[in-house]
């Protein structure tokens, strides 16, 4: 009789079966990107079956979602402490999820405080860990890069310089691209056109500024106010807010008290396609802004604590990727305090006529070209595969 080690099990069950992967997503940006991914591996291995924590985009592409991303969402260190009874049952009830389903990989995206500690968690017990969109270790708390090299055994980065950053402390990372140049690439094929849009949604003639004031209620409370009261000062134009998919309309009723400024849902992209320009909150929203050539003004607010750590601790210049990766200013920042209705209607007024708006413009076409080309999701994929078979797992 023929005897196989554990080893030699594990790589005829990759070349005989299907892979098993589990995702954990924590945020909407992550549900984006692994959707994404998950598109992409399904083309290189058809068979596989998709677990994991997420929201309704992976659902979509066929994902058994365990917990849903609208009860992840904890924004900064005071909220983050008030929820710690519940963060600590989402420990537990991840790890219990993953090892009843025993998969062949665990991918995490983004989301690092969570993932890093289920990252060592899951090493320890044997686990193979790819982690995808890397954590801001070049920003602040350096000393994870020592947990990424623990407990991680390939990182694929999205950003350019994070490749040359972790080479400085010997980890060979991959870089394959962006990926949101992919899901602007694939929106664009099967847009509507402006007329459309806004006869679909009640909409008037008047140019759009949009109003991007993120994915979570704790930034929602604080940024939604300030960026609503700059609209009546801007007559020629009509507001509209890009809405959460986790966040209920009734939320946002809220805020807005009988105004006739519309919150449109699962239309993100649409919005900024027609827009003028935008108010966006920092994020993975400003890089999708810059994607579609809208002068922004990016603003940023969090608790007071929180803010005063993130001043001691974060050694960049910049919380907006893109001036990050441009290494300027190139779009404006309203951070904190100096996040005020004041200073806001004055940077909304310059990025909407004159030189600054032909600045910022010019500016994201070499942004675009930092980025690299659409395909980032699809080589993802495809390393990912090469990666997982040839290892035997």
């Amino acid at each position: 009789m023929l005897l196989l080690s554990g080893q030699s099990w594990s790589l005829l069950h990759v070349i005989l079966s299907e892979l098993n992967y589990y995702f954990i997503a924590g945020e909407a940006s992550g549900d984006l990107h692994a959707s994404n991914l998950i598109k992409h591996l399904k083309k290189f291995d058809p068979d596989s079956v998709f677990y994991g924590w997420g929201g309704d985009l992976m659902i979509e592409q066929g994902v058994k979602i365990n917990k849903h991303i609208r009860e992840l969402a904890f924004m900064g260190l005071v909220e983050v402490i008030a929820n710690l009874r519940t963060i600590k049952r989402n420990f537990q009830a991840c790890k219990q999820d993953i090892l009843s389903k025993k998969p062949d990989v665990l991918i995490l995206v983004d989301y690092p405080g969570f993932n890093l500690r289920i990252a060592k968690w899951a090493k320890n017990n044997g686990l193979k860990v790819f982690y995808y969109i890397s954590p801001t270790v070049w920003a602040w708390h350096q000393s994870r890069v020592e947990q990424v090299r623990k407990y991680v055994d390939k990182m694929f980065t999205i950003i350019p310089f994070e490749k040359s950053f972790y080479k400085k402390f010997g980890i060979d990372v991959e870089y394959e691209g962006h990926p949101l140049l992919d899901a602007v690439e694939n929106y664009r094929k099967s847009k509507t056109s402006h007329e459309d849009f806004c006869r679909k949604n009640n909409l008037g003639l008047k140019p759009i500024i949009a109003i991007v004031p993120g994915s979570r209620k704790q930034e929602i409370k604080r940024k939604l106010p300030v960026m609503l009261s700059v609209v009546k000062y801007f007559p020629e134009f009509q507001f509209v807010i890009t809405g959460a998919p986790a966040i209920d309309k009734e939320y946002y009723n809220f805020f807005l008290k009988n105004t006739e400024i519309q919150v449109l849902f699962n239309q993100t992209y649409d919005v900024l396609e027609n827009s003028h320009s935008a108010i966006v909150t920092s994020g993975t929203a400003s890089v999708e802004t810059a994607l579609f050539n809208i002068p922004q003004v990016v603003c940023y607010k969090t608790a007071y604590l929180t803010f005063v750590l993130a001043k001691i601790l974060v050694s960049v210049k910049y919380i907006s990727l893109v001036n990050l990766i441009l290494n300027r200013l190139a779009v404006c920042e309203l951070i904190q305090n100096d996040f005020s209705h004041d200073n806001l209607w004055k940077e909304l007024k310059a990025i909407n006529h004159g030189n600054k708006r032909d600045t910022i413009l010019k500016d994201y076409n070499e942004f675009n070209t930092l980025l690299g080309g659409p395909g980032a999701s699809e080589r993802v994929a495809r390393r990912m595969t090469e990666l997982l078979k040839s290892t035997g797992k």
